[in-house]
C-alpha cells in the first residue's frame, strides 16, 4: 500500500497569546477570519504583524485561534534575513528560542523567546496512523516527486491525534528545495 499524504506549504506566520493580541491591537480585540485551513479549527487571520529583529523587519500573517504562549515561525532564510535566532522545534516547543518584536497597530511585544522554524512534521487521524502503521512522534521520510526536483525529506515527524487531519507541512525554504509551488502529494517511506 501507498502511503500518500497531502503536502502544504507553510509560509511565515505566528500564533499569539489573547494577552499579547490585546498589546498589538487593543482590549477586547478578537481576531478574524480570512480563511479557514486544513486542520480542523485553525485558520488563517485578516490581522498582519511586523516581526523585528536585529538586522530588518517581515510582515507576518496571524493564525488563529489564540493560544496560550506567542510563538513565530519563520524559514531560517526569513531567520537569517532579520538576524534572529530560529532553532528547528516542534510547535509550541519555544524554551530558549529566538527573540524579536512584534509591531501591531496599537503596541509592541518583546518576545524573549518563540521564534521558532517548524520542524516539518505529518498531522494524522488515529486512524491514519494505525492505517499507515505509524505512531506518535515517530519520525519517518517523505518523498516528493517535482519535475527536475524530486526529495526525499528525512526527519519529519508524525503528530498523531484525532484532533488533526492528514497533511503533511513543510516552510518555504524546503517548498523551494523541492520546487513545490503549491499543494502535491507526498510518499511516506517508512
Amino acid at each position: 500500500m501507498e502511503k500518500t499524504v497531502l503536502v502544504e506549504i507553510s509560509a511565515r506566520h505566528l500564533h499569539v497569546s489573547q494577552k499579547d493580541l490585546e498589546i498589538l491591537f487593543g482590549e477586547g480585540y478578537k481576531l478574524t477570519n480570512k480563511k479557514d485551513l486544513s486542520q480542523p479549527g485553525q485558520f488563517a487571520c485578516e490581522e498582519k504583524v511586523t516581526i523585528v529583529g536585529p538586522k530588518g523587519s517581515l510582515k507576518a500573517s496571524i493564525l488563529g485561534p489564540v493560544r496560550p504562549d506567542t510563538q513565530v515561525e519563520l524559514s531560517l532564510t526569513d531567520a537569517r534575513t532579520i538576524g534572529v535566532t530560529a532553532p528547528i522545534r516542534e510547535s509550541g516547543d519555544v524554551k530558549e528560542s529566538g527573540a524579536c518584536k512584534l509591531i501591531g497597530p496599537a503596541g509592541e511585544v518583546e518576545l524573549e523567546e518563540g521564534v521558532i522554524a517548524a520542524k516539518r512534521h505529518i498531522h494524522m487521524t488515529v486512524a491514519d496512523g494505525e492505517k499507515y502503521g505509524i505512531t506518535d512522534k515517530q519520525i519517518v521520510s517523505v518523498k516528493i516527486d517535482t519535475d527536475g526536483r524530486s526529495l526525499v525529506f528525512g526527519d519529519v515527524v508524525a503528530r498523531v491525534s484525532d484532533s488533526y487531519a492528514l497533511a503533511m507541512h513543510i516552510d518555504t525554504d524546503e517548498a523551494n528545495a523541492a520546487r513545490v509551488t503549491g499543494n502535491c502529494t507526498g510518499i511516506i517511506l517508512d
